[in-house]
């Protein structure tokens, strides 16, 4: 059975108080430098609403631009401005960070975010104006409570605190007195991802045109982990933003793999409708507090704007067949093994001419490849380079080896086969997810036939394993009607009825 990409959903959401009170390189600074210059001057480096609206990649994000026109518009984008500057787009949206907070209160279930009232009185209705919000969850909104008592919680009871221009308008309590896990800092970092995967959820399935109910499972693949002491990894964040969502028919469960953990999700996603367990399932991810303002130091060093200010999420909606959405061939499946070492060379190898090969492919029948797509707006300044055009001289490098191009192609390769990179410091959201929409509305019109999405990972980070990681699929036009699995019903009853004429026959012979 096949499986096919129904939808997509992508999101962001403002944030730049968080970028100052919430992203690990700033939390990080107050500790070993309070008094740095950096401190100082950081706050005068945030971007407003307006500017972030205009950011050539956070439009191409949401859909309303494309990668080929992000292409053509010359690097630096942070010093231009795009000619669109809508909050909504045929993938998403953008949400400003008054109503981003609003909606972690409406995710919580255990009365942990407060907000001061005056702030709930002028922002709900215009949280109510959103096209994706509904009563069920405008109702999880409570009436807020007074500014001096959310000041007491943040200065006695170690409640991490929710700003909005730099003013306190509430906070995330603790959920244990003495749990590290569930602090109030690993309760806010939770929320902000389980109300990002939310939004992008709603996204994704009006994208879709897919019901609540029809959806049968949900995995979740973002970076955080939630638990408690005795499980602090245990989850489950997928079954938790379902039931938010709406999704009241809908089990779920969590898929980790630091930034290749979206394709590890994917692929076992599209097993689970290939081999009927499920009909519907959908991949999902909030973003992450931790990368806000990751690079900033550099940036601001160079006198740009923080560029890391946005909460990134994805959704993706897979169904069985519908004979015209883009499917995943699960006969093209790249992994990094164990075996596979750590050299350039070999991962990409394991990653896309392995998988190639065992189908009878070439480096060049895939159309366009999306690896990390990290924006090098964000990395150029910081000393990483442009991540997407390093994989793609790594996979044009191979293609030489391979006689499939010449060395002359080399130059080119990026352009004809590639993507410019365009998706916010997430860690887990720029690992080739982020042009699925793209690469699905392309296929569908019939001007591309194949595309692979790579994902990778660095599972030294979390210091169980010293192991590189990755996995890639490929997306591809609907290859039409399959042929019926099986026997048809009528040839079911012929056997049948041979068999108990044989049977009987058996029986008579014994008899005589």
């Amino acid at each position: 059975m096949k499986t096919v990409i129904k939808g997509a959903g992508y999101i962001l959401a403002h944030t730049p108080d968080m970028v100052l009170h919430n992203g690990t390189t700033q939390t990080t600074e107050r500790i070993v430098n309070p008094e740095s210059e950096y401190l100082k001057e950081l706050p005068s480096h945030l971007r407003d609403w307006n500017t972030v609206l205009g950011y050539w990649p956070n439009q191409v994000y949401i859909g309303n631009k494309t990668p080929d026109d992000l292409a053509a518009i010359p690097q630096p984008w942070c010093d231009k401005t795009c000619d669109v500057n809508d909050r909504f787009g045929p993938y998403g949206q953008m949400m400003p960070q008054e109503e981003f907070l609003l909606m972690m209160q409406a995710v919580d279930v255990f009365s942990l975010v407060k907000l001061e009232k005056s702030f709930v009185e002028t922002y709900k209705p215009v949280l109510a104006q959103n096209p994706l919000i509904d009563e069920s969850i405008l109702n999880r909104i409570v009436e807020g409570i007074d500014g001096a008592e959310i000041a007491r919680l943040v200065a006695e009871e170690h409640s991490e605190g929710l700003y909005h221009n730099n003013v306190l308008v509430g906070c995330v309590n603790r959920a244990h007195d003495i749990d590290v896990n569930l602090s109030a800092h690993v309760m806010h970092e939770n929320m902000v991802s389980k109300a990002s995967s939310v939004l992008a959820l709603l996204a994704a399935l009006k994208n879709a045109g897919i019901d609540k109910n029809d959806v049968e499972y949900v995995v979740d693949c973002c970076e955080e982990a939630c638990g408690d002491m005795n499980q602090r990894g245990g989850g489950n964040f997928a079954k938790a933003a379902a039931e938010i969502a709406g999704l009241n028919n809908a089990t779920g469960s969590d898929v980790r793999g630091f930034c290749a953990g979206p394709a590890h999700a994917l692929i076992d996603a599209a097993s689970l409708v290939a081999a009927g367990t499920f009909k519907t399932v959908v991949v999902t991810a909030g973003g992450c507090t931790a990368k806000l303002g990751m690079n900033g130091k550099d940036h601001v060093k160079k006198g740009l704007p923080i560029m890391e200010d946005m909460i990134g999420g994805f959704c993706i909606v897979l169904t069985q067949d519908d004979g015209v959405s883009p499917e995943i061939n699960l006969n093209i499946v790249g992994r990094h093994t164990v075996g596979t070492g750590s050299a350039p060379q070999a991962v990409i190898s394991s990653l896309v001419t392995e998988s190639l090969d065992r189908n009878g492919l070439k480096i060049t029948d895939i159309d366009k490849y999306s690896p990390e797509m990290q924006n090098p707006d964000i990395t150029k300044p910081a000393g990483a380079g442009d991540v997407p055009l390093a994989n793609y001289k790594m996979i044009a490098a191979l293609a030489v080896k391979r006689g499939e191009i010449g060395r002359a192609d080399i130059a080119s390769f990026a352009d004809k086969y590639g993507l410019t990179g365009w998706a916010p410091t997430q860690g887990h959201i720029p690992s080739g997810v982020p042009a699925i929409g793209y690469l699905c509305d392309k296929i569908k019109a019939g001007e591309m036939n194949r595309a692979m999405i790579i994902g990778k990972g660095s599972l030294f980070l979390g210091r169980m394993t010293n192991l590189f990681d990755g996995a890639s699929f490929v997306i591809q036009a609907n290859s039409g009607p399959e042929a019926p699995a099986g026997v048809s019903e009528d040839e079911v009853k012929k056997m049948i009825a041979k068999a108990m004429r044989e049977f009987a026959a058996t029986l008579l012979a014994a008899e005589e």
